[in-house]
Parts: C-alpha cells; structure tokens; sequence
C-alpha cells in the first residue's frame, strides 16, 4: 500500500532537533528501511555522533552541495535515492532544504519544491522528515512550511498542518517575476541556424569568466537545451541574456512557450514522455535554476559559477 508522509519539524536548538531527527532514524534502521539524510553539514555531524554505529546504516548527503538548486532535489537527491534503495518497502528521509542562509533569489525555488514533494512522492512508500529552524529562519519561511507539509512536529505534539494548502497552488503562488537583468548583459537573439554559434558564445563568455572547464561544459549543455527547447516548443526562436555576478555566470533564455506543469523538470518525465528531460538535465547542471512562466512566454535563469 502506498503510504507518503510528509512532516515538518519545527526545531529551536541542537537539543530540539536531535530530539526530532534521532528517534526518526533509529526507528527506520530497526524496521530494515533505508534512511537517507540530506541535510546541511553541521546537522550531519550532529546525526553522526548521536547515532554512533548505527551511522554506518544511514547515507548521509550535505544538502548545501546536493541540494544548492532547489530544483534538483527531487530528481538528483530524493528520487535518485528512492529509486536505488534495494527495498520493496518504505524509504526514510530527513531532508533540510531551507536554512537561514538561502538567498532571497533561491526561497521560491525552495518553497516550489516543497509543495511539488507532495505530487512527486504521492504514489511512493516513503516518509520525509524536513527540519526547520524556527530559531533563525523568517516568520515566512515557517508560514510556507505549514503550506506545504501535511503534517507538523514541534517537540512531542505532532499535528495535521491547518496552513496546508494545494501543491499546485503554492507553486503557482512562488512562480514569480525573476529580478531584472542588469542593463549591460550580453543578449542575442537565436533560432534553429544560430544554435551552434550561441553554444560558442556561451562557452567564450564562461571561459572569460573563469569557470572550470567541467563548469563550462555544464553550462554550455544547459543553455543548449534551453535554446533547443526554445526553437522546438517555444514558437521556433528566442532570446539569451549573458552577465556576470562576481565569479558567477547567469544565462537567461526567454521564449514564447509555456510550461504547462511546475513539475516539468523535477522528475523523470518516462520513457513514453514527450520531452522533459532537457529541463530536467538543466536542474542537474546547474548550481540555480529559476523560472517564470507567464502568459506571453516563459524565462529560464540558471546560474554556474
């Protein structure tokens, strides 16, 4: 029977959110379930000493490497280790994918994944435990967490969420304006005959930058299937904005298409899917992806640096 369980908790101190987490994981190694924590480094090294030997049993990812771009934790951290895990039973995860620092441009990225756990997991035996710093995080943060958990564990009590609200609506909600680009971006605009030369004009520019030469090549694949979903679903043609943040680069592609569903990109769309994989290669690509959709086209941002 499937069997999701979504769960914030809400925790104030070391003390609050070991008592939380320790009895989660213990409880699932005893029952033979794989456990999964992909949490934030210093979370990881407190799960580890509490746990002592049974830390062998548990996967361990830091979230802040794994999960920097939000849109890569269902497909690139939860599916991937759901998908693995040698059991035909329930899967245990303690995922933290907002913490104080995430930036103003990364929250609706975040809050957009949180709601589209639901729908992504919603046929899969799984049960996912995400800490919250009520300590250090903004009122709003924990608001968004009641939106998008079913249920809510704070110390002993835990409670069905009386904010919990639709996924699609909260992702609907955070599909929102991206910040305007700064007046002396690179821009061009492309179509079918000038992707080749707009995949050259990308690697220059990252090269110029000082990416790596896997960070180029990542980039350069990521804008290829942005622009090449541009000339086959976004009306055949588009535009592709180019700057620099410090050591960062940021490619905008915008087009006249739409996307349809906010889980475009999330998951693997199957192998009987027409397209999907592009957008979801994108979101394992790059360090942040954010998108706007809207009724004249669509805005892809990514960012690698």
């Amino acid at each position: 029977m499937v069997d999701f369980v979504h769960e914030a908790l809400l925790y104030r101190d070391d003390e609050e959110y070991l008592a939380g987490t320790v009895p989660f994981v213990r409880d699932g190694i005893a029952a033979g379930e794989p456990v999964l924590v992909a949490v934030p480094q210093r979370g990881i090294d407190l799960l580890r000493h509490a746990l002592g030997g049974r830390a062998e049993h548990v996967e361990f990812l830091d979230m802040r490497r794994a999960g920097r771009n939000p849109g890569r934790i269902i497909p690139g951290v939860l599916a991937a280790f759901t998908d693995n895990a040698a059991t035909t039973g329930r899967v245990r995860i303690v995922g933290e994918p907002v913490w104080p620092e995430r930036t103003e441009l990364e929250y609706p990225a975040c809050v957009q994944h949180e709601a589209m756990v639901n729908t992504a997991f919603e046929d899969r035996c799984a049960w996912m435990l995400c800490p919250y710093d009520t300590a250090n995080l903004a009122p709003e943060a924990l608001r968004d967490a009641e939106a998008t958990h079913p249920f809510v564990v704070e110390g002993q009590r835990r409670r069905p969420s009386a904010g919990y609200r639709e996924p699609f609506l909260i992702a609907d909600e955070f599909n929102r304006p991206l910040p305007s680009p700064p007046p002396d971006a690179l821009t061009r605009r492309f179509d079918l005959d000038a992707l080749a030369v707009t995949r050259r004009l990308v690697a220059g520019f990252a090269v110029e930058t000082g990416l790596s030469a896997d960070q180029v090549e990542d980039l350069v694949l990521a804008v290829n299937e942005l622009t090449t979903n541009s000339v086959v679903h976004g009306g055949g043609f588009g535009t592709l904005l180019l700057w620099r943040e410090g050591g960062t680069v940021v490619c905008e592609v915008r087009d006249a298409g739409r996307i349809a569903s906010p889980m475009v990109g999330r998951r693997n769309p199957g192998a009987s899917a027409r397209g999907g994989y592009g957008v979801m290669l994108v979101n394992l690509l790059c360090d942040l992806v954010r998108v706007h959709t809207h009724e004249d086209g669509t805005a892809t941002r990514v960012y690698v640096g």
